[in-house]
């Protein structure tokens, strides 16, 4: 079974763009959504992101909307314990695939470490 995990160097997730992303007001309350529309970068990035190193300069103390847990996805999107794996690994599949392609060495390296495709 596919277990979900961040996967270092990706980044994926850190591409904010608000046009990439229409249903935000659904998911996010409006101080939430205003703390994102301030993160998001001209180029569509997050401001906290290194794209150099591929980090978040922030990570510890990253706003809730940016960590993979149960009680977050739970709240954003309604999303029972057992089926966080498989909705986690989808969206990080489906940003990876936007940001790199369904081809690149990120989704690669992202299916090796989550257990897809074994």
């Amino acid at each position: 079974m596919a277990t979900w995990q961040c996967v270092k160097s990706c980044g994926a997730c850190c591409f904010l763009a608000p046009d990439e992303r229409p249903d935000l007001e659904s998911y996010l309350d409006p101080d939430q959504l205003a703390l994102y529309i301030s993160m998001v970068g001209a180029d569509g990035w997050c401001v906290h992101y290194d794209k150099g190193d591929r980090l978040c300069t922030i990570y510890p103390d990253r706003p809730d909307f940016c960590r993979v847990t149960f009680s977050t996805f739970e709240t954003m999107f309604g999303v029972a314990s057992d089926e966080l794996d498989d909705f986690a690994i989808d969206c990080c599949q489906e940003h990876i695939a936007d940001i790199y392609g369904d081809e690149s060495p990120e989704m690669e390296r992202f299916n090796q470490a989550v257990g897809v495709g074994e």
